[in-house]
């Protein structure tokens, strides 16, 4: 925690919409807000500065910094009172925002970039940068409900334990209630061993559901102590995570999941749930590592 947040800039629509939410962010939190653009020098003979026999302002880093100034007047007009400051490096953006991250509380990113290929509904710095980042990372897709709670996946894994924190702070934050909510099925709820060693495996009725909603309430023990002002709504549904999650976030201010979860292959550094929201949410998407 550095008491600051840092929004990555390419110049694009997206990051100018995740610039203006990188700075009401810092602007809650009272920190600073400093916006990060990272660019490589081309193979082609093309100079950093100005060119010989051309213009003034030709050269990359000339460019660079335009895009970053125009960020700076954009974070100034939504939160004036934050300090705004400003880097400008060469380097792969997803090595410096990660390199970043280490002094973050939060990094904010547009979930397109300058970059990749039409039709792609996030950006590969994006994705990539949820996974290895050292602080949380918010990816601004659509805008958010501001209306809305702060919709919080819980699967109950000792990884999500900080998702569930981060959730609880932001909705604090913004002013916003909390809804959790905990999907189950019978492939993935546990089933508990039986009472007579002599008995194959099995539940009685209702045992998942109850199971589901002990979980829900053991997850979020202490937050309300600690968060009175927090209005939480427990939502437990019975059917895929995926799907549930993608429809509260029809009517979320934001979306917040853990990048594990209980499933999936040990070694990944990134869920299957993490990954269908940054794609398919409707609001902007909170990724918090454990």
């Amino acid at each position: 925690m550095g008491g600051l947040v840092v929004a990555g800039v390419d110049g694009s629509t997206s990051s100018l919409a995740a610039v203006e939410v990188a700075a009401r962010e810092a602007q809650s939190r009272g920190v600073g807000l400093r916006l990060v653009h990272a660019y490589l020098w081309p193979a082609m003979a093309l100079p950093l500065g100005a060119p010989a026999m051309g213009p003034s302002e030709g050269g990359l880093r000339e460019v660079a910094v335009r895009v970053v100034d125009e960020a700076r007047e954009r974070a100034t007009a939504v939160a004036p009172e934050v300090q705004v400051s400003r880097t400008v490096v060469t380097g792969d953006p997803l090595t410096v925002l990660e390199s970043q991250s280490r002094l973050a509380d939060l990094v904010v990113v547009g979930s397109r970039g300058m970059g990749g290929f039409v039709g792609l509904m996030v950006g590969s710095t994006a994705v990539h940068l949820t996974a290895r980042a050292q602080c949380p990372v918010l990816v601004v897709r659509e805008p958010g409900d501001e209306a809305g709670a702060v919709v919080l996946g819980v699967d109950g894994s000792g990884a999500a334990a900080r998702a569930v924190d981060f959730a609880f702070t932001e909705a604090a934050l913004r002013g916003a209630g909390v809804r959790a909510v905990h999907c189950w099925t019978t492939w993935n709820a546990p089933t508990p061993p039986p009472r007579d060693v002599s008995m194959p495996y099995a539940n009685e009725p209702g045992a998942l559901a109850a199971s589901a909603e002990r979980l829900l309430s053991q997850a979020l023990a202490g937050r309300q102590e600690r968060f009175p002002d927090v209005a939480v709504e427990r939502q437990v549904v019975h059917g895929g995570t995926r799907e549930a999650l993608i429809e509260a976030s029809r009517t979320a201010r934001l979306l917040v999941v853990g990048a594990r979860g209980r499933g999936g292959f040990t070694g990944l550094l990134l869920g299957s749930v993490s990954q269908a929201m940054l794609h398919h949410a409707h609001c902007p998407v909170a990724v918090v590592r454990g």
